[in-house]
């Protein structure tokens, strides 16, 4: 599995109920984790204590890279090589990066360069609720358990301290989506992701 962000904590936020429940089932599976910004600082600290408690069990390999924040339009070759360098050296069965219709510059971007290195891999974008009004209705839904989603918010908590004076950071707001996503497939609670194309394999 591969884990594409371009910020420490994205993928927590939008796949940490997936990558728990994954993990688990799975036991020594190969996460390899692409970050494209906070490399060097107190958010790389976070983000790889995160990724090992988001993974547990995993045979898990983390890169935090240190483009600047809200700039990747301006870095995008140094972006793009960074993905075409995890593709030399990964052929990952599920890569989890950013919706397309995030309105995040970064985010957006990274999703735009996804297929562009990894263009026969089934890929999932994730969301993330914030300031701009960008959720789209997703096609594609992960189930979680009640206990599941309880230690998602708790790893949150713990593991990103840097983020709890943001609004939109609270339990709430973690637990308000997935019960809207649970609804919309019959479940308690879920994650749900976009996805632009999927193969199935009888």
């Amino acid at each position: 599995m591969l884990l594409l962000a371009a910020h420490c904590d994205d993928v927590p936020i939008g796949a940490g109920g997936l990558l728990l429940e994954l993990c688990r089932a799975r036991p020594g599976v190969r996460v390899t984790a692409l970050v494209l910004s906070g490399g060097g600082t107190a958010r790389e600290e976070e983000e790889r204590k995160a990724l090992a408690a988001f993974c547990p069990g995993a045979d898990l390999d983390v890169t935090v890279l240190d483009l600047p924040d809200g700039r990747l339009p301006a870095h995008w070759e140094r972006a793009k090589e960074a993905l075409e360098e995890v593709r030399r050296r990964t052929a990952p069965d599920l890569v989890l990066g950013p919706s397309p219709h995030d309105a995040h510059q970064d985010h957006r971007g990274l999703a735009a360069l996804m297929p562009t290195a990894f263009r026969s891999h089934q890929s999932l974008g994730y969301e993330i609720v914030k300031w701009e009004s960008d959720l789209a209705q997703p096609g594609f839904f992960v189930p979680l358990a009640a206990e599941t989603v309880a230690e998602k918010v708790e790893l949150l908590h713990a593991c990103y301290p840097s983020q709890h004076g943001r609004t939109w950071f609270d339990e709430e707001t973690f637990r308000g989506l997935a019960r809207i996503r649970g609804v919309q497939c019959n479940s308690r609670y879920a994650e749900a992701f976009h996805a632009a194309k999927a193969t199935l394999t009888l």
